[in-house]
């Protein structure tokens, strides 16, 4: 009887992986298929009002990269507080529960409340609050990724540094975060992958512009809230743009992931 409720739950554990990778096989045809038609040098190398997505797609990483340089110390240096100052403690336990609820809060309230405390008061979207919205989207994955990878490392490697005199802060940089390294950039990865594809957050505090700009204190392009709005578009030109620029963005973040877990493969050994 246990053998064949065994068998069942696999069959049905499989049936429904098998209906994820359909699903998402189909997505990633429809999306290679249409994307393609509009695919061309040309876009590379022109600006939205020319037609092109250079503008960009530069742009929505220089939002991504300029949050994950803000996020990733905060990040770091707060997993390691919950993890090796204060695990245990009520002050711990809030922060870890904080996190959790921030992880799981949809991004558009996120958008949402950057567009309260900024956008409004400034009158205008801007770069500055497009960063400060996907900064408070990574923030809890770094924070909840470190404290949990901290976590992993035996004590042992603790009680021997602190056995041969060596300061805590010494302990943790020089022996736990090496031992740490793989899973913590990993999370790194993935809190940067979800924020480079995010849309909701920048529609309310970043927009979008048509022209090139390395202003941040004014509405700053961006390509996912350009491929929204192109794709409502009544031009069939402009909605082949989308699908263009949508195919570029999820290459972009695929290959970033298959170079970040290339770059750790190689730490690892």
């Amino acid at each position: 009887m246990r053998l064949l409720i065994n068998k069942i739950v696999l069959g049905l554990c499989s049936l429904a992986a098998l209906v994820g990778l359909v699903f998402l096989g189909w997505i990633l045809t429809t999306l290679i298929i249409k994307g393609t038609e509009a695919l061309s040098p040309y876009i590379f190398t022109n600006d939205l009002i020319n037609n092109g997505i250079r503008n960009l797609l530069v742009g929505q990483f220089m939002l991504a990269g300029i949050a994950t340089v803000f996020g990733i110390p905060i990040g770091i240096m707060a997993g390691i507080y919950l993890q090796e100052y204060g695990n245990g403690t009520k002050y711990a336990e809030f922060i870890r529960d904080l996190s959790d609820i921030m992880i799981s809060a949809p991004s558009i309230v996120i958008g949402t409340f950057v567009y309260a405390i900024i956008v409004i008061p400034t009158g205008h979207t801007s770069g500055w609050a497009g960063i400060f919205a996907l900064f408070i989207m990574m923030l809890p994955i770094v924070v909840r990724a470190t404290d949990d990878m901290l976590s992993l490392v035996p004590t042992e490697l603790r009680e021997a540094g602190i056995a041969i005199g060596a300061p805590k802060y010494h302990v943790i940089t020089h022996i736990i975060l090496r031992a740490a390294k793989v899973g913590i950039v990993t999370g790194l990865i993935l809190a940067f992958a979800r924020v480079v594809g995010e849309t909701a957050p920048l529609l309310y505090t970043s927009g979008s512009s048509v022209y090139w700009s390395h202003d941040l204190s004014e509405t700053f392009p961006s390509i996912t809230v350009s491929i929204y709005n192109l794709a409502t578009m009544p031009d069939e030109k402009m909605v082949q743009l989308a699908w263009a620029a949508a195919l570029v963005l999820t290459f972009a973040v695929l290959l970033l992931n298959l170079l970040g877990r290339f770059v750790i493969r190689e730490k690892h050994h």
